[in-house]
C-alpha cells in the first residue's frame, strides 16, 4: 500500500496540475470505488460537475481535493489506486532549493541532470482498471485530446466520495498543503503524521507508549500517528535500534521518540525521490516512479547482510504483518540490555 512519500508524491503532481481547474464533467466507469459516497455514484458526479478544484491537501496516506462550495473531493488510494493527470498543460518546474535565480532576460539554468530519472507509465487514453474520469475543462496548452483526472485501480480497495470539511480538533491547519484548520469528515479521526508541522511530538510520544502492544504494531496505527505502513515501520525501527517485538509500554520516552525521528526522517529521503516502488502500481500523479527502493536498509532484504553490522537479517510475523531486522542491531525483549541508569532501552 502506498504510505506517506508516494501519498504525498502524488498529492504535490496534483497541486501542480488540478489548483484553478474547473470540472467539466465526470465519467463513471465502475461505480464501486463510490460504494461509501452518499446518495450514490450520481449525487457524486452532479457534485463534482461545475466545480473548481481550489488545491490538493493530505494528512497521512489520506488525500482530498478542496472544492471551491465549501466540501471537498475525498480520495483514498487502497492497495493498487491511483490518480493520474493527463493532458494539462505542463506546470512551471519548481527551481531546486537554493538554486541561483536567473539575471533578467536570460534563460534559467538546465537541471536535468540533478532530478532522478522519469519513467512514465500507462497513460494512454483509456489504461486498463480506469474506474473514474474527471473531464477538467479546457485551457491553453492542454493537449488535443483534453485534459482529465482519472481514478485507476486495479484491486479497489480505495475510493472517493464528494464530503464536508469539518474543522481540526487542535485547530491548526488540516494537513500538507492545506492552510485552513479543516478536514474532510471522513478522516477526522487520522492521527497527524510525522512531516506534519504541526504534529504535537510529546503527546505523540505519549500516546504511543500508552499502549501495551509491540511498537511496530503501535507504528502501524493510523489514529496514533498517521502515515506509516510496514515499509517505513521496519525501516524506522532499524535506525532507531529497537526491534518491532518490544512492547512500547516498557521503552523508555527517549527511545519511542527517536523511532518516531528516526521513521520521519526515512520518509523525508524518501519523499526527495519520490517514494518507494516496486511496480507499476506505485507511481505519481504524472505516472512516474519512485526510487528510494535501492536505498532501503531492511524491508524486502531477509536473509541478506545488515547494511551497518553485518548480520543477516531475519522476517518474522508480528501482529499479522511482516517484520525484518537485524538481531544484533534491534535486541527482542529478552535480550534487550540496560542503561547505566537502569532505565529500559
Amino acid at each position: 500500500m502506498p504510505e506517506l512519500p508516494e501519498v504525498e508524491s502524488v498529492r504535490a503532481g496534483l497541486a501542480r496540475h488540478l489548483t484553478g481547474r474547473r470540472v467539466a464533467d465526470v465519467e463513471i466507469l465502475d461505480p464501486r470505488p463510490l460504494r461509501r459516497q452518499d446518495g450514490g455514484p450520481e449525487a457524486f458526479a452532479q457534485a463534482l460537475r461545475g466545480r473548481v478544484i481550489t488545491g490538493a491537501a493530505r494528512r497521512g496516506k489520506f488525500l482530498w481535493l478542496p472544492l471551491d462550495d465549501g466540501r471537498a473531493l475525498s480520495a483514498h488510494l487502497g492497495m493498487s489506486g491511483q490518480l493520474l493527470v493527463r493532458g494539462t498543460a505542463a506546470p512551471a518546474a519548481a527551481a531546486a532549493p537554493g538554486a541561483p535565480l536567473s539575471p533578467p532576460g536570460e534563460s534559467p539554468p538546465d537541471l536535468t541532470a540533478t532530478r532522478a530519472p522519469s519513467l512514465v507509465r500507462d497513460l494512454s487514453s483509456h489504461p486498463r482498471h480506469l474506474r473514474i474520469r474527471l473531464l477538467l475543462a479546457p485551457r491553453p496548452g492542454d493537449s488535443p485530446g483534453g485534459a482529465a483526472l482519472d481514478l485507476v485501480d486495479q484491486r479497489m480497495l480505495g475510493g472517493m466520495r464528494v464530503t464536508e470539511l469539518v474543522p481540526t480538533l487542535d485547530g491548526a491547519p488540516g494537513g500538507q498543503g492545506s492552510p485552513e484548520p479543516l478536514v474532510p469528515a471522513d478522516a477526522a479521526h487520522i492521527a497527524r503524521d510525522l512531516l506534519d508541522p504541526a504534529l504535537d511530538w510529546a503527546a505523540a510520544v505519549a500516546r504511543a507508549r500508552s499502549s501495551r502492544r509491540a511498537i511496530k504494531t503501535v507504528l502501524l496505527d493510523q489514529g496514533i500517528i498517521s502515515g506509516i505502513g510496514n515499509i517505513y515501520a521496519d525501516e524506522g525501527l532499524w535506525h532507531g535500534g529497537v526491534h518491532g517485538s518490544r512492547r512500547t509500554c516498557a521503552l523508555s520516552r527517549q527511545a519511542v521518540e527517536r523511532v518516531l525521528r528516526a521513521t520521519g526522517g526515512v520518509m523525508e529521503r524518501a519523499l526527495a525521490v519520490g517514494g518507494t516502488s516496486f511496480d507499476a502500481l506505485y507511481v505519481d500523479a504524472e505516472g512516474a516512479p519512485g526510487y528510494f527502493a535501492r536505498s532501503l536498509a531492511v524491508y524486502g532484504r531477509a536473509g541478506r547482510e545488515c547494511r551497518r553490522c553485518g548480520a543477516t537479517l531475519r522476517s518474522e510475523v508480528i501482529g499479522g504483518r511482516s517484520h525484518t531486522s537485524c538481531p544484533r542491531c534491534q535486541r527482542r525483549a529478552r535480550d534487550a540490555r540496560m542503561t547505566r541508569a537502569g532505565r529500559p532501552l
